[in-house]
């Protein structure tokens, strides 16, 4: 089902206009999963060739498509896998970040049901200032987590991946112990990487104190801020068609470009 935050309650199409833009092809899915299994293999490879600057840069790479990218599409089903399937996928490839993926799921889903309110914890970030967005990096992921496990209807994967998650600490903890650190590096530049998450998708694409949905959450534009963002910097436009996968964003955001400028929307460019 396509989904929508009411965007014809502020003057833009409603959702089935865009449901051209749902399908994948396979290519495109074996891709998107395949892509995290990628980093997190070319890490370890070379971190045995003891080539550290693109081991680090695989890890950047892991971070970037897990929870903005392929974890993202996952955790709104967008890419046209059965539920089974898609569980499985969303468990695994978060747990290569070292996260839950169903606890980012119920996350993430309550952020687009109660974003601005003050009880959603995924968007508290956009609420602070760019000190209080870095520190609640420190506690982020373990805050969403607890969070999670906590719900009334919370799926079982929940206390199952956040005891893969120990695992993988105590066997990073052993394996070091024993003269084999490389999984220990990669479980510190995960963890260290994940301390941006609510500067970059909290803070930075928010505004919680604007009037309505489309001042709520800023919209991105320009050659600068694409290339940065490899074509995912499309936050309103998910915000407001949430069952658009990532691959379809940039041509979403043109069609949407004349109803925003219709509205009055600002855009916010990096340079140009």
């Amino acid at each position: 089902m396509l989904h929508s935050h009411h965007p014809s309650a502020v003057g833009l199409p409603a959702a089935h206009h865009f449901a051209d833009l749902l399908p994948l092809t396979w290519g495109q899915r074996v891709l998107t999963l395949a892509l995290p299994f990628g980093c997190a293999a070319l890490f370890f490879g070379f971190a045995a060739l003891h080539w550290w600057v693109p081991a680090v840069a695989m890890l950047m790479g892991l971070s970037f498509l897990t929870y903005g990218s392929t974890s993202h599409d996952l955790v709104h089903a967008n890419l046209g896998l059965r539920k089974s399937t898609n569980d499985f996928f969303l468990c695994v490839i978060e747990l290569l970040a070292l996260r839950s993926g169903h606890a980012y799921r119920l996350a993430h889903h309550h952020h687009h049901a109660r974003y601005p309110a003050p009880d959603d914890i995924e968007g508290a970030a956009a609420g602070m200032s760019l000190l209080g967005a870095l520190r609640e990096g420190l506690t982020y992921n373990l805050k969403l987590y607890f969070w999670a496990l906590r719900r009334p209807r919370r799926p079982f994967w929940v206390p199952l991946e956040g005891g893969a998650c120990l695992l993988v600490l105590a066997a990073a903890g052993v394996l070091a112990g024993r003269g084999h650190p490389v999984l220990l590096v990669y479980v510190g530049l995960m963890t260290l990487g994940s301390w941006l998450l609510p500067l970059m998708t909290s803070y930075l694409p928010h505004r919680p104190r604007e009037k309505n949905v489309l001042l709520q959450t800023r919209l991105f534009r320009g050659r600068v801020a694409s290339v940065l963002a490899m074509e995912h910097l499309y936050h309103l436009e998910h915000h407001l068609y949430p069952a658009i996968p990532h691959h379809h964003w940039p041509e979403l955001a043109r069609r949407l470009n004349p109803y925003f400028a219709e509205q009055g929307v600002p855009p916010t460019t990096l340079l140009f």
